[in-house]
């Protein structure tokens, strides 16, 4: 994932810590990365990335996104509604993203 934030021409707005592998704890944390637009199998337009502990995520308008570990994503706001886990994607695409139309809020753990 660092690669793909690294290179992408996504449009990028970070919330929570950045992503640093070398900081105390990061094993603690998760890097969530989720976006607007899907092309084929590449996804971009507007992306968060998302680093830290276990939260819901506001994720309205979410087409696909990625994750250092694994996460939930759900249809309906504050994490309610049908909830998919990110392991048992349906529809991979490159750079290890999953494709989730609908996506409302993205559930991560604090495991």
């Amino acid at each position: 994932m660092a690669h793909w934030i690294a290179t992408t021409d996504a449009e990028l707005t970070f919330v929570g810590d950045l992503p640093n592998p070398l900081a105390k704890r990061s094993a603690q944390s998760t890097t969530v990365t989720y976006c607007t637009k899907r092309i084929g199998t590449i996804c971009g337009g507007t992306c968060t990335v998302y680093t830290g502990g276990a939260t819901c995520l506001d994720a309205v308008g979410t087409t696909c996104l990625t994750a250092t570990k694994d996460i939930g994503f759900c249809d309906e706001t504050e994490c309610n509604g049908d909830c998919n886990a990110l392991s048992l994607c349906g529809t991979s695409m490159a750079s290890g993203f999953c494709f989730t139309p609908n996506t409302q809020s993205i559930l991560v753990s604090p495991l």
